[in-house]
Order: C-alpha cells, then sequence, then structure tokens
C-alpha cells in the first residue's frame, strides 16, 4: 500500500468517527463516583447509621479534621485517576502531594498525644472501633471502585496497574469521607492509622484487579 492510499484509509476512518464532547471523559467518572458514592453512602446510612451527635460534631474541629484529611487524599487521587484514563497520561509525579495530608495528620496526632499523659495513648490509637474501622473503609469503597471501574470501560487506560491503584486509592478515600458521618473517633493517630489501612486496602485491590478489568 502506498503512502497515498494510507493516508486516504486513515482519513476515511478517522471520518467515521464522531467528535468527543468536551469533558466527557470527566463527566464519565463523575457520573461513576457518584453513583458508587450513593451506594456507599446508602450503606453507611441504613447499615450503619450516622452518628447520634453528628450535628454536635460537625461544630468540633476534629470531624472536620477528618474530612479534610480524607477529602484531600479522595480529590489527589481523582485527580490522578482522571489523567490515567488517558493513553497520553504523561507524568505523575505530583502524586508525592499525597504525603502532605497524611504529614500533617501526623503533626495534629503528635500535638495531640503530647497534651495528654502517655497512659492515653494506647487508648487514643485504638480507640473503640480499631479492630473494623479499615474493614468497614475497605468494604463500603467498593461500590465507589465498581462505579469507576464502569467509567474506565469507555477510557483507554495504558498504566493498567497504577490506573487501578489510584482507581482503589480514590474510591477508598472517598469511602473513608462518607464512613465519618458514622464514625465517632476523634483522634487524629486513630484517624491515621486505622482510616489510612482501609484506603491503603482498596489502593491495593485496585492495583491488583487493574490489570485485569481495565484492558480493552
Amino acid at each position: 500500500m502506498s503512502g497515498q492510499d494510507t493516508d486516504a484509509l486513515i482519513a476515511a476512518l478517522a471520518g467515521d468517527v464522531a467528535p468527543v464532547r468536551a469533558h466527557a471523559l470527566r463527566r464519565r467518572i463523575l457520573a461513576g463516583l457518584v453513583a458508587g458514592g450513593l451506594v456507599t453512602l446508602l450503606l453507611v446510612a441504613g447499615g450503619l447509621g450516622f452518628r447520634h451527635d453528628l450535628w454536635a460534631a460537625m461544630h468540633g474541629p476534629a470531624f472536620w479534621i477528618k474530612w479534610i484529611y480524607t477529602g484531600s487524599l479522595a480529590a489527589l487521587a481523582l485527580a490522578a485517576t482522571v489523567r490515567l484514563a488517558r493513553p497520553d497520561a504523561g507524568r505523575l509525579g505530583w502524586l508525592w502531594l499525597i504525603a502532605l495530608p497524611m504529614v500533617a495528620l501526623a503533626t495534629v496526632g503528635g500535638v495531640e498525644m503530647a497534651r495528654v499523659p502517655s497512659a492515653q495513648w494506647l487508648p487514643m490509637w485504638l480507640g473503640g472501633s480499631w479492630r473494623v474501622c479499615s474493614m468497614l473503609v475497605f468494604l463500603l469503597s467498593l461500590p465507589i471502585f465498581a462505579g469507576l471501574l464502569w467509567s474506565y470501560r469507555a477510557m483507554a487506560p495504558t498504566r493498567l496497574r497504577m490506573a487501578g491503584a489510584t482507581a482503589g486509592l480514590a474510591a477508598g478515600a472517598w469511602s473513608a469521607t462518607l464512613y465519618c458521618l458514622h464514625c465517632p473517633e476523634v483522634s487524629a493517630i486513630f484517624v491515621l492509622t486505622w482510616y489510612t489501612l482501609g484506603i491503603g486496602l482498596a489502593a491495593l485491590l485496585g492495583a491488583w484487579v487493574g490489570p485485569r478489568l481495565m484492558r480493552w
């Protein structure tokens, strides 16, 4: 086939491709995120229940420290998820920013621990729900992760393991944000340990299933 024939074939194939709407990728990922998030919210509300003092807790700093921590992780992970949905994802060196919320929360935790006797450190770290917290965050992330996987089925990711990991990280962080509506724990060191463990489990799941379920 000559060069002119090749160019003509490419032009013919390209002519049959409908133009993609502006921001279509972001809209589809947002749709998957919202759909999965609504399922998770219903599970929190109907299965676990909102904390009885939620309104009062929202007037204190501890609740917002948790939300800022999980929300910032969720926003950064979602930005990476959007980038990795395209074959030209480019470099993701800025992902080191995810460490900043962790460092900030660790600092808050250190200040909290410095203000109380050392005998209270273990109760602050374990709280009353350390046995179930991480697993609940992980399980609540599954509907959100499923929604993001659905979004990716219409995309063209090439770095499948990284895409799966960031989608899992985003799902875990968003589920942790919604889990705050139920969880009464207030210690920063508790959140840093057990919330982060649940989010990390979701990221590991994403890294494992990404190459299997995001292939196109």
